[in-house]
C-alpha cells in the first residue's frame, strides 16, 4: 500500500470538498474530537506545582497522541493492500489536511482589504491568527494574514502530508494531535507555560523538516526562486520560532513584501526582526499573488507525492 498515494487522495478530496458544513453539523470534525480530549486532560492535570504541571502536560501528550494514533494503527493494519485500501485510507486522511479552508480564510481577509473594509478584515484575520487584531491597521492585518498562510501551509498541509507519507494514517493523526495540542496549550501564558512546555517542544521537533520543505516549496514555486531561497536562509534563523521563519521568509521574498517585525502581544510590544526587511508591506494585490503562490506550492507537493507513489 502506498502511503504517498493515500495522502495524494486526501489532498484531492479536501481540494474538491473541504469539510462540508452539513458533515460538520452532524459529526463535528476529528480535530475537534482531539481538542475535547486535550481539554479534558488539561482540566484534570493542569494544577499543582510547576513540576507537576510539566508532568501533567507530558502525560497529556502521551495520552492524546495514543488516542489519535492507536485506532489508526488498527485500521491501517486491517486495510486491504489494494486500491480499495488506498481509497479508504485517503478518505480517513482527508479531514487531517486543511488545504481548502486555509485558502478560503485567507481570501476572506484579502477581499475585505480590497474593499477597504478594515473591520471586516480584522474579523476575518481573527479566524486565523492567535493575537487580538482589534488595533491592527490594514498593513498589519495583511502581514498577519500572510504570515498565517505561510506558517499554516506547513502546519496544516505539508507536515501532515509528510508524516502521512512516511507512516500512513497513524503518522498523520499523531501529527495532527501534536499540532492541535501546541495550538491549544503551547502558549507562554501563566496558565500554559509549564503545562504546555512538552507539547510545544514536541511540536517544534515534528515540524523541523516539514517547515523547511514548505519554505523550499514556496521558493521553488516563486517567480524568483534563487532570491527567495537566499532570503529565507538569511532571515529564518532570526525568527522567534525555530520553524515558522522558513515558510514565512520564503513567502516574504517570493512576494517582495516584508513580514513579521514588531508586534503587540497582551499589551506589550515584541521587537521581532523583519523578514525581507526593506520591502513594502503586503497589500490586497500582494495577497492575491500569495494565493497564486500557495496554489503553485501545493501543485509541487502533489507532484512530489505522485513521484513517491510511483517509486
Amino acid at each position: 500500500m502506498s502511503f504517498a498515494l493515500m495522502m495524494l487522495g486526501g489532498m484531492i478530496l479536501d481540494l474538491a470538498f473541504g469539510w462540508p458544513d452539513k458533515l460538520y453539523a452532524r459529526i463535528g470534525h476529528p480535530v475537534t474530537w482531539i481538542g475535547k480530549a486535550i481539554t479534558l486532560c488539561e482540566t484534570r492535570l493542569n494544577n499543582g506545582s510547576r513540576n507537576a504541571r510539566i508532568f501533567g502536560g507530558a502525560v497529556t501528550v502521551l495520552v492524546v497522541v495514543a488516542l489519535a494514533a492507536v485506532p489508526m494503527i488498527v485500521v491501517q493494519a486491517a486495510l486491504p493492500d489494494s486500491w480499495i485500501g488506498t481509497l479508504i485510507g485517503a478518505v480517513l486522511a482527508w479531514p487531517m489536511i486543511a488545504l481548502r479552508s486555509m485558502r478560503d480564510h485567507y481570501q476572506a481577509v484579502a477581499t475585505a482589504l480590497a474593499a477597504n473594509d478594515l473591520p471586516a478584515a480584522r474579523y476575518a484575520v481573527s479566524m486565523i491568527v492567535g493575537r487580538n487584531p482589534s488595533q491592527l491597521d490594514a498593513p498589519a492585518v495583511a502581514r498577519a494574514a500572510t504570515e498565517s498562510l505561510a506558517e499554516n501551509t506547513s502546519d496544516g498541509i505539508v507536515a501532515p502530508l509528510f508524516w502521512g507519507a512516511l507512516l500512513g494514517l497513524p503518522g498523520i493523526y499523531a501529527y495532527k494531535a501534536i499540532n492541535t495540542m501546541d495550538s491549544m496549550i503551547g502558549h507562554k501564558s501563566d496558565r500554559y507555560e509549564a503545562f504546555g512546555k512538552v507539547a510545544a517542544r514536541v511540536d517544534d521537533v515534528v515540524n523541523l523538516i516539514p517547515a523547511r520543505l514548505t519554505g523550499l516549496a514556496f521558493a521553488c514555486a516563486s517567480r524568483r526562486p534563487l532570491v527567495a531561497l537566499k532570503s529565507m536562509l538569511r532571515d529564518a534563523p532570526n525568527h522567534r520560532s525555530p520553524n515558522a521563519g522558513w515558510p514565512e521568509g520564503a513567502m516574504a521574498a517570493a512576494l517582495n513584501v516584508r513580514l513579521s517585525g514588531p508586534r503587540i502581544y497582551d499589551g506589550h510590544t515584541a521587537n521581532e526582526p523583519w523578514l525581507n526587511e526593506g520591502a513594502p508591506d503586503p497589500d490586497a494585490q500582494a495577497m492575491r499573488k500569495a494565493v497564486s503562490l500557495y496554489h503553485r506550492a501545493l501543485v509541487l507537493c502533489g507532484l512530489a507525492l505522485a513521484g513517491l507513489a510511483m517509486l
